[in-house]
């Protein structure tokens, strides 16, 4: 309570206040006595010129029955002790005590001053009585001569009471006005403090998280001053979290949806900060603020070991991590953060990246081997045709239908692969309009009948009656279907090839299942990559372009594309179109559900 500004403006004054009446006390009290005492004797000296004129004959005659009467009779009338004495210092009458045991008093100090001027007074102890006494004398002269004087003496106990009740009346009223003035001085500093009291609360308030608490300037002084400036202050600190908050939350968007994980740590290794893509890539944490250590959501020894060497050298550590099945590949960066004392470890998920220079350097190997084929085989005949071959007209004519043969296979490949280009990059727009499921089945089965009975197969369709039509471009969906029906016919040896059809919700799967020789595992996933054949295919004819093709169409109408098998047993493709159950569908929108 004492260190508040209230109490330390207060209790100085009240000190100066109690300091000052204590003086004054002091002072008044000494200037009453003095002046009480003055005023005594000023009485007394003017009741002994009185009594000089009474005793002068009596004391010119030495008359000490009459005096000793005499002073009786003065001393019950002023209330004072009354001292007749001769020119020569004897005691002729006194009022209170036995005279004629008393000294001469000649050369008291009162009587030798009175001696000398007329009058004079003292203060000081009595042997007679015993205390202190004011005295006064005055000589009595008879026609120029002394004859005498006379004395009168007051008890200073008197005096002293009525000097202490003066006193307590003074110190009363002083201690009246200084419980005044410390009451005024609390509430003066109360009034000053007050402000205060309010701006600290209004202070509390604002950082409790209420940033619209202000205070309304009352005066126009300094306190006044100073809760403009603090106003001021709350509203620019205002602004200032309002842009940090918008920041904060611009900073959180990016972290939350960027591709990269991120996990920030302190200098011990405990977690601070995880973002979604850092808890997917790890599968170990939810994104947030975990209170975990690093080690125990990275549980992976490179990383784990990547960041203790950032955090013992203080430099940034690059490094390539890979692990798990299907194989993940991951770009660890981590950089130590000199201002905050942490660790920032960024994740990036090179697996796509890598799966994608994959696939390229597998289009490339598998591009050369599609054109090495045909082109070997032109050369060959165009040697055969130089060494002599060309002479004879019928073989001339085998081997040109063979160069002709070789020839189209190139064509399809080069027309296949501008086709998938132009697909890839919507430059192919899709004529889309309400058609039958059966009649984008039935001309591309119609079609492989013969190639089926060939094999010795069952080509079977089971189209309901009841579907609704899908929103399609015709052609392109029938390409969709003639590519996964031949797949189907050219890997079954024997059995059965059969096309269905379901509804499911707002689309339409079309199937083709087969009971041939299956797809493996390991080549299911990349099945619908350009070029991509499994090893027992490469015998086969084709351009390894069908299934991407059949994929890219299938993406384009806004569908989807999967494949299920077991080896040995035979496999099934599916792909969806949408139904077409509003009539205020948009028919003309050639990228639709892209």
């Amino acid at each position: 309570m004492w260190r508040r500004i209230r109490w330390r403006i207060a209790i100085p004054y009240l000190a100066l206040i109690l300091a000052v009446t204590a003086g004054l006390a002091i002072y008044l009290a000494g200037l009453v006595r003095q002046v009480h005492i003055a005023d005594r004797e000023g009485q007394l000296l003017a009741e002994t010129r009185w009594l000089a004129e009474e005793s002068a004959t009596a004391l010119e005659g030495r008359d000490t029955a009459f005096l000793d009467a005499h002073a009786r009779h003065w001393a019950d009338l002023l209330q004072a002790r009354v001292t007749l004495i001769a020119a020569d210092g004897t005691v002729l009458g006194e009022s209170h005590e036995d005279r004629t045991r008393m000294d001469n008093h000649l050369y008291r100090p009162e009587v030798q001053q009175a001696l000398a001027t007329g009058q004079g007074t003292s203060i000081r102890f009595s042997r007679t009585v015993g205390y202190d006494m004011l005295y006064v004398a005055r000589r009595v002269t008879v026609d120029g001569t002394t004859v005498g004087f006379v004395r009168l003496a007051l008890s200073l106990e008197q005096v002293e009471s009525h000097v202490a009740h003066l006193r307590m009346t003074v110190l009363v009223a002083l201690l009246v006005a200084a419980t005044l003035a410390g009451l005024l001085a609390v509430l003066i500093a109360g009034s000053i403090t007050r402000p205060i009291r309010a701006l600290t609360d209004v202070a509390e308030r604002i950082v409790s998280g209420d940033l619209q608490a202000r205070l309304f300037p009352t005066t126009e002084d300094e306190v006044g001053t100073l809760t403009t400036a603090f106003n001021r202050m709350a509203d620019h600190m205002q602004e200032e979290m309002a842009a940090l908050e918008e920041e904060r939350g611009r900073l959180a968007a990016v972290l939350e949806h960027m591709a990269d994980g991120v996990i920030i740590t302190d200098s011990d290794g405990q977690v601070v900060l995880v973002n979604p893509a850092a808890a997917g890539i790890l599968g170990t944490v939810e994104p947030g603020v975990p209170a975990r250590t690093f080690a125990q959501i990275a549980r992976h020894h490179q990383l784990i070991e990547l960041w203790k060497r950032c955090a013992e050298s203080g430099q940034e550590q690059v490094e390539l991590v890979e692990w798990g099945h299907p194989e993940t590949t991951l770009q660890a960066i981590i950089t130590p953060i000199e201002e905050t004392r942490s660790y920032l470890v960024i994740l990036q998920d090179l697996t796509r990246l890598r799966r994608l220079e994959r696939v390229r350097r597998d289009f490339v190997s598998n591009v050369s081997h599609e054109l090495r084929t045909p082109l070997a085989s032109l050369k060959a005949v165009v040697d055969t045709l130089r060494d002599g071959a060309l002479e004879d007209p019928a073989a001339a004519r085998r081997f040109l239908s063979k160069i002709e043969v070789e020839v189209d296979a190139l064509t399809q490949l080069v027309t296949e692969l501008l086709e998938l280009a132009r697909i890839e990059s919507g430059r192919a727009p899709l004529r889309l309009q309400p058609v039958a499921v059966s009649e984008i089945v039935a001309l591309p089965v119609e079609r492989l009948v013969p190639q089926a009975e060939r094999a010795g197969l069952e080509l079977r369709v089971s189209i309901p009656s009841d579907l609704p039509p899908v929103l399609a471009d015709i052609d392109r969906a029938r390409q969709v279907v003639m590519n996964l029906v031949h797949n189907a016919i050219k890997f079954t040896p024997a059995g059965l090839v059969e096309v269905s059809a379901a509804r499911q919700g707002d689309e339409i799967v079309i199937a083709v299942r087969d009971t041939g020789v299956g797809i493996s595992e390991e080549d299911l996933p990349r099945i619908f990559e350009r070029f991509y054949k499994a090893d027992r295919a490469r015998s086969g004819g084709g351009t390894g372009l069908g299934l991407a093709l059949a994929k890219h169409v299938v993406q384009a109408h806004g569908g989807r594309i999967w494949a299920e098998s077991t080896e040995g047993k035979g496999s099934t493709f599916f792909f969806t179109l949408p139904a077409f159950t509003n009539p205020l569908q948009d028919v003309n929108n050639p990228l639709k559900g892209r």
